[in-house]
């Protein structure tokens, strides 16, 4: 069979990975598309795939609105050439209207519940929705397919990731060196506009410097006097540091779950605090992880953490529960897209 991917951030590339690996295992023809967006491409480049540049990003409401016109004309084209069976994304609104033109299924995960646009431009062009099992908005019962694991965890899971000591070198840090990444988001994306989240960035990094480096993942500008803390080494190794890390603390949610299901503190700040399932799952179940809108409140729970020298071992611990819990995301990821359309209806007997 033939499978279309379209990337549009870099989770996007992380979260398919092992799927596109095992696929094209098994004898499938894979094209993928790609947006400019951070290290998206660069990270498709540093795996080993080859892929198809689709446009970059847009900003603001009207360009977005043009671009995804632009978008999906410049994909119907790659379509019509490769005639895929079947076209896959995350959250895509692009997938689902060349999949609609051509008259092709497409499947999307989606695990993001700030997305009211979704049901205008997304849900009502695609065949099958997969979310966690506890996405909270309500979604067409005939499409809604929920699975008992985040898609962190497909990329994640010890089965499919294992650190890499080597990247601490390559940064310049010690073996047993203490560090905290901390992460911004610019607040361009759609569902983002209206949000914020750390106010006073520098005063942040300045405090959690007390207690370790602080090693920055940042989108967009970034101010003069943060460029000394940015992360300077390969983005694929993000993973890598995440897992060594003391702590992690910013605005981005899927780097907080990533966190979490490393088994690393984790603090997600932003005015979105407390809209996501999988955020809320990871806190109120298995402890791994705080949200916070007030990013004071946030902070003094960073240096609560930071203080106590158990923090790490008692988080691998809880990580261990997690992973009892759930399944191999990737495994019924492959399972489901082979088996298309049966698994639409078959996949609460698929056993993972």
């Amino acid at each position: 069979m033939r499978f279309l991917f379209d990337m549009g951030h870099p989770a996007h590339v992380h979260l398919f990975k092992n799927t596109i690996n095992k696929l094209k295992k098994d004898g499938h023809e894979i094209k993928i598309t790609a947006r400019d967006k951070e290290v998206t491409q660069a990270l498709l480049a540093a795996y080993g795939f080859e892929y198809e540049d689709r446009g970059k990003i847009f900003t603001g409401i009207l360009n977005k609105a043009f671009g995804m016109i632009r978008i999906d004309l410049k994909l119907i084209v790659i379509a019509k050439k490769f005639k895929p069976d079947l076209l896959i994304g995350v959250s895509n609104p692009y997938v689902a209207h060349v999949g609609t033109v051509l008259r092709k299924p497409v499947i999307i995960f989606h695990d993001t519940e700030n997305v009211p646009m979704a049901r205008f431009y997304i849900y009502p062009f695609v065949q099958a929705i997969l979310t966690p099992i506890y996405f909270r908005e309500p979604l067409d019962p005939k499409k809604h397919i929920k699975i008992q694991g985040f898609k962190e965890i497909a990329y994640l899971h010890p089965k499919y990731f294992s650190p890499d000591p080597h990247v601490l070198k390559e940064l310049g840090l010690l073996p047993d060196e203490r560090f905290i990444i901390v992460r911004f988001v610019s607040w361009d994306a759609t569902h983002d506009i209206g949000q914020q989240g750390i106010s006073d960035k520098i005063g942040v990094i300045k405090t959690l410097e007390n207690y370790g480096r602080v090693i920055l993942s940042s989108e967009g500008d970034t101010p003069s006097e943060m460029k000394k803390y940015l992360m300077n080494g390969s983005p694929e190794k993000m993973h890598d540091l995440l897992s060594y890390a003391s702590l992690y603390i910013g605005e981005g949610a899927t780097m907080a779950t990533e966190a979490a299901v490393l088994g690393t503190p984790s603090i997600f700040v932003s005015s979105l605090a407390g809209r996501f399932g999988n955020l809320i799952e990871l806190e109120e179940r298995y402890h791994l992880l705080y949200s916070f809108t007030d990013a004071n409140r946030a902070l003094k729970k960073a240096v609560d953490i930071l203080e106590n020298s158990k923090s790490k071992e008692d988080w691998v611990v809880k990580r261990e529960r997690l992973l009892k819990e759930k399944i191999d995301v990737t495994a019924f990821m492959v399972w489901f897209i082979e088996n298309y359309p049966g698994s639409l209806t078959d996949y609460g007997r698929k056993d993972v």
